[in-house]
């Protein structure tokens, strides 16, 4: 399995009633290989102290933890990576400070910007709104279909991630781009049984694999 077939990120309004770690460990104990850590609400604190507690999860099952926006909370932590955004700190100068096998993720859906990243030093795109988003609000209405995903990811030599409105009904055409693999929110977040949708999500997506050229 890649590194990137899935990153389930993280949402505590979608989650509750339940607790965002409870879901956490269901999705890495179905084989989720990376949870991305995403609170706009939470303080540098708050966000910290999740981190922590979600670290020891993901370290038992030899996944991966990247934090949202936060390079700081990603050194401090000692997570495996951060996600920027066009907003964020750029891809280089977090690549100047961050350990040599610390991993950088940046969003764009445009393929200068990605190929522009890519040069800065990120070690992976991810690429939407794919099918639409409701976690975004300023991204609402945005769309950019697998066609787009595609090209961004046939332009740059490193791992492109789908995001945005994926689900375990369309996850397989993201597998059938040359996409490395997909980023979900509400798929695992909102689901009856977390578990279940990231053995689904992560079966549907390996099977598609073989019409990639």
């Amino acid at each position: 399995m890649n590194d990137y077939d899935l990153i389930v990120i993280t949402d505590r309004a979608l989650a509750a009633p339940r607790d965002v770690r409870a879901i956490v460990a269901a999705a890495l104990a179905a084989g989720a290989p990376v949870i991305q850590l995403r609170d706009k609400t939470a303080t540098a604190r708050e966000l910290f102290e999740q981190a922590q507690s979600l670290l020891p999860l993901v370290r038992a099952r030899s996944a991966r933890l990247f934090i949202n926006d936060r390079l700081d909370v990603a050194l401090l932590v000692r997570a495996d990576g951060v996600h920027l955004g066009p907003d964020d700190i750029p891809v280089a100068a977090a690549r100047r400070i961050a350990p040599p096998d610390f991993l950088i993720g940046f969003s764009t859906d445009d393929v200068p910007a990605a190929r522009a990243a890519e040069r800065a030093g990120a070690s992976y795109i991810g690429c939407g709104a794919v099918f639409g988003t409701t976690s975004k609000p300023e991204a609402a209405g945005e769309r950019i279909g697998v066609d787009r995903l595609d090209a961004v990811a046939r332009a740059v030599r490193i791992p492109v991630v789908g995001i945005g409105g994926i689900t375990e009904g369309n996850i397989a055409a993201v597998g059938a781009t040359a996409a490395a693999g997909a980023a979900v929110i509400a798929a695992v977040m909102h689901a009856h049984d977390p578990g279940a949708a990231t053995r689904s999500l992560l079966s549907r997506f390996a099977s598609s694999r073989a019409h990639v050229g």
